[in-house]
């Protein structure tokens, strides 16, 4: 059930959102319940096959949590944690690494096709973030139905943001609709879930139609210099719009339901060096990339070596989290780089003026998106010749919904900050209510493409 659905946005919201308020106004003991169920519900239209997989994930995890708190057994949580990482490989890397296994000679394991469950690397992450916590001392024990819809809560199940615990539990308890600023709140959700389905609609989805053909042509043969630069400056603004959308349609769904999740973009492409932008690109992946992985593999305080290493470690891992194909772990590797680099600057005690550190780093991110879009090496190579004028000129460079989304990303707020800033007036509801109307026309005559995201 896309978010950008008829079906989502006309029969499961709506009802949701007034099942919610009702049982929370006259029964709040079920708010956390139907909560639940409705996410394995909306989980469940995706593929009912892999609903059992979800609920023994959690049921399992929970388990463990149960146990260890018991005995403090921290072994327990090391397996847990291996185990979570055991199922993320056999469903989302099986292949991948069985392809690498055939090289070997006498060695034949046939391939295992099987539909990658939706949003198992987030649920997965999830499950590690509480129980390396918990391990730690700093996460509480909680009651099954809370870790499970901390687990399966359908705004961000999928594909996102990835919550801290702390972040969310302590809201479980709170009477949402009791609170003086409720219909605010509930306003500025609707406002957020609008501004993700414009982003989404009227400029994501428009330039996937100038991206995707340029990205199957290289998978062909050759591309010119002019398809290739379309191909890249189109993907770098689609993948924003298309993933910052999903965010704010997860925040505002969430917001008007009474949870309040922490935002994933801050104008990543107003970021003048590589480490800025990762603070503001899916910014809760870097967190936990950064608490979960990069310091522990020995971070910043254990020397430049080690440093550099914990970084290119950090994100090739990152890379390889999101697909299984190396082109995924290159495009990981080059930003490994990229940062062990400036690490190395910044070291040296150098500076760069902000505007040729916007330049620069607006480059090499969409460089390196050329790998993150590709379907293979061979593809990449040819958008890249085009890149570099090795290949023929052309003509046919389709610009103006490119630069539309450009100016929006580089110059425009976010939309967070807009929702929050807004005054509650009718007029703007009325303004709201009509593009909400528009983009349901959109919804209805064109075609709507699944988030990028939903892959991982």
């Amino acid at each position: 059930m896309l978010f950008n659905s008829f079906a989502f946005l006309l029969v499961f919201l709506p009802a949701s959102l007034m099942l919610h308020w009702v049982v929370e106004q006259f029964r709040p003991q079920w708010r956390l319940p139907l909560l639940l169920l409705l996410s394995f519900l909306f989980y469940s239209y995706w593929d009912w096959r892999f609903t059992p997989l979800l609920a023994v994930s959690i049921l399992v995890n929970w388990f463990v949590a149960q146990a260890f708190l018991r005995t403090r057994q921290g072994v327990l949580i090391t397996l847990a944690l291996v185990g979570n990482l055991i199922v993320l490989g056999v469903f989302k890397y099986f292949n991948f690494f069985t392809g690498w296994a055939d090289l070997i000679p006498g060695i034949a394991i046939p391939k295992w096709d099987i539909g990658l469950p939706l949003g198992i690397s987030f649920f997965t992450f999830h499950h590690v973030m509480y129980l390396v916590d918990l391990k730690a001392g700093r996460a509480p024990r909680y009651g099954l139905v809370r870790y499970a819809l901390y687990i399966a809560f359908f705004p961000q199940v999928l594909a996102g943001p990835l919550v801290r615990w702390s972040e969310i539990m302590h809201q479980f308890e709170e009477r949402p609709y009791k609170r003086p600023d409720a219909a605010e709140r509930f306003g500025r959700g609707l406002m957020l879930l609008t501004f993700g389905l414009v982003k989404k609609v009227f400029i994501s989805d428009p330039l996937a139609e100038y991206v995707n053909p340029i990205f199957e042509q290289a998978s062909r043969g050759s591309v010119s210099v002019a398809e290739a630069w379309q191909g890249t400056l189109g993907f770098t603004f689609q993948i924003y719009f298309d993933f910052s959308g999903y965010t704010d349609m997860a925040l505002g769904m969430a917001l008007m339901l009474g949870i309040v999740l922490p935002p994933n973009f801050d104008r990543p492409y107003n970021a003048t060096s590589l480490q800025d932008f990762w603070r503001r690109w899916h910014m809760t992946l870097s967190r936990f990339l950064r608490d979960y992985l990069y310091i522990p593999l020995g971070g910043s305080r254990n020397g430049m070596a080690v440093q550099l290493c914990a970084l290119l470690a950090t994100m090739a891992l990152g890379g390889l989290w999101h697909g299984a194909g190396l082109t995924f772990v290159a495009w990981g590797m080059a930003h490994g780089l990229g940062l062990a680099t400036g690490a190395i600057w910044r070291r040296a005690g150098l500076r760069m003026p902000a505007a040729a550190g916007w330049v620069l780093t607006m480059l090499f991110v969409m460089f390196a998106w050329v790998l993150f879009r590709a379907p293979n090496f061979d593809a990449a190579l040819r958008i890249y010749e085009g890149l570099f004028g090795l290949a023929p000129l052309g003509t046919a460079f389709k610009w103006r919904a490119i630069a539309i989304a450009a100016a929006v990303a580089c110059l425009g707020p976010t939309a967070w900050a807009v929702a929050k800033l807004m005054p509650p007036r009718r007029s703007i509801a009325v303004g709201f209510a009509v593009v909400l109307l528009a983009v349901l026309f959109q919804i209805g005559d064109a075609a709507n493409y699944e988030f990028i995201y939903f892959q991982f």
